[in-house]
């Protein structure tokens, strides 16, 4: 089509037929003149609904004219340039543009199909990276989900990885747990009223401790979504936060915390899509709550028992009061000379204060006799690891007390008891403690006889390394020697250690 054409045809008549070609969505000759055909095409620009009309030439049968009057008044021009038009233009049937147009449809329709479909893509591409992240993010809190993590670890974890994808300013956890206490020694756990923060958080724990009484959230236990439409209101407490979600840290009846989400990067509102997120998260948060809150009472019970056996064996055996627990801690000196962690200095200290537990079943006679025992006599005193093994054995969280119970009165050479092991058979803590245990019975006073003196207690280790004692451990008590000493200055301490924490 020549580029002289400017227009095709009675605009009126185009407006009148565009409606019915845009409800069909076909192509549609909508003037037909000898020589000449206007085809028009219904388009899409966006949401507009447009239609494209041109004028063909057509193919004439011998013995017809051309009227280019006619042609310039369905081409909307002058007879000149429909005259001009004609001749430059090839020449096309009826069926050929009813053809070329159904093509033209097709390829029209496809292209917007593939912009939909592109379209739908995207957005499925978006949802499905938000889905991902979301599963990640759920994965990786529950292969954290340890009772060795605390929640302040756990929930730090959480909030770092939540703020990648909660589109928020600033995310926060409020530690609420009535009476929950912290195990000795647990400085990263949380205690109530505790607050953990990342990004940009306008509250402060007064503020979102207010917050949860002012919205009766505990009595609610469920998500809460507050935007502009709340936060604007003149009795919304802080206008610093225009948009929130807060959802519990609950596990079965128990309330732990709070998680919030605070204020929209956008400063849109919060939708059901965050806040599904974050509760996902709170229970998550709170069952880990409730499986430490859970640990923290049954090692309180174990504590309460290894208390109580222990004052039963300072009971049974006046003369060695303190005895147990001054073994218990010089065995942690000694593993910690040795470079043993945290969990093993722990378990140390407790194998420590239970290695003599068997006494309790010892004859009073033998145990107390202040003079020198005979053969019999000590044969029958030698039968308290098994004893105390024996006592232990139905604690299963004292499972791993057992092996330092059984063998501390093994020699590295194999002349001790019960079974005669040797060397490294012997288990590495029960052969710190027998060093302990051996140091504080010479060291200390008894009723038969004063305490021997430094010098004397260092000849008998020097000679008795590698005989009655491992080495290695004999080596760890003189390199430590100053803090021994201090250790047998101090008086008795009340479970110094964090006994849980051995049973991780």
């Amino acid at each position: 089509m020549s580029t002289d054409c400017r227009g095709c045809g009675d605009d009126n008549f185009q407006e009148a037929i565009s409606a019915g070609l845009h409800r069909e969505g076909t192509a549609a000759i909508v003037a037909e003149e000898v020589g000449c055909a206007l085809l028009s095409i219904p388009l899409k620009d966006g949401q507009q609904d447009l239609i494209a009309t041109a004028p063909f030439r057509l193919a004439i049968t011998t013995g017809q004219e051309v009227d280019f009057t006619e042609v310039a008044r369905a081409m909307g021009t002058s007879v000149d340039t429909a005259r001009h038009w004609y001749h430059e233009q090839s020449e096309w049937t009826i069926p050929a543009l009813e053809r070329m147009a159904a093509v033209v449809i097709d390829r029209l329709s496809a292209e917007s199909e593939i912009g939909r479909l592109t379209e739908e893509i995207d957005k499925v591409s978006d949802s499905l990276s938000t889905t991902y992240e979301e599963i990640s993010l759920l994965y990786g809190l529950t292969q954290n989900l340890r009772i060795s993590s605390t929640d302040s670890q756990l929930g730090d974890l959480a909030l770092n990885w939540l703020l990648e994808v909660i589109p928020c300013r600033g995310l926060a956890i409020l530690f609420q747990q009535p009476g929950r206490s912290t195990s000795l020694g647990d400085q990263n756990a949380a205690s109530a009223g505790q607050q953990l923060t990342v990004g940009e958080c306008p509250a402060d724990t007064e503020k979102l401790s207010y917050l949860v009484r002012h919205l009766n959230l505990n009595d609610k236990r469920s998500a809460f979504v507050a935007n502009q439409r709340v936060t604007e209101r003149p009795d919304w407490p802080y206008h610093e936060i225009r948009q929130i979600i807060a959802v519990p840290l609950i596990e079965g009846k128990n309330v732990f915390g709070w998680l919030f989400a605070i204020n929209h990067n956008e400063d849109k509102g919060f939708g059901t899509v965050e806040a599904s997120l974050l509760s996902s998260v709170g229970t998550i948060l709170g069952i880990h709550s409730g499986n430490i809150e859970l640990y923290r009472r049954q090692s309180e019970f174990v504590t309460s028992v290894v208390r109580a056996l222990t004052s039963a064996i300072d009971a049974k055996d006046p003369y060695t009061c303190g005895h147990s627990d001054r073994v218990a801690r010089l065995s942690v000196c000694l593993a910690k000379e040795l470079g043993l962690d945290e969990r093993i200095l722990n378990l140390m200290y407790m194998a420590g204060l239970l290695h003599d537990v068997g006494k309790i079943g010892i004859d009073d006679c033998v145990l107390r006799k202040p003079g020198r025992l005979t053969d019999e006599e000590y044969e029958h005193i030698k039968l308290h690891p098994e004893l105390g093994c024996n006592i232990l054995s139905g604690l299963k969280q004292l499972q791993d007390v057992l092996p330092v119970v059984l063998h501390h009165h093994e020699q590295w050479d194999g002349k001790g008891y019960p079974y005669g092991l040797a060397g490294e058979s012997i288990p590495l803590l029960a052969r710190i403690t027998a060093v302990a245990d051996a140091y504080d019975a010479m060291s200390s006073d008894r009723p038969y006889r004063k305490g021997m003196p430094e010098d004397r207690v260092n000849q008998i280790f020097k000679e008795g390394s590698g005989i009655q004692w491992d080495p290695q451990v004999v080596s760890a008590f003189f390199a430590a020697r100053d803090e021994i000493r201090l250790i047998m200055q101090e008086e008795r301490a009340e479970l110094g250690f964090d006994l849980s924490n051995a049973l991780i």
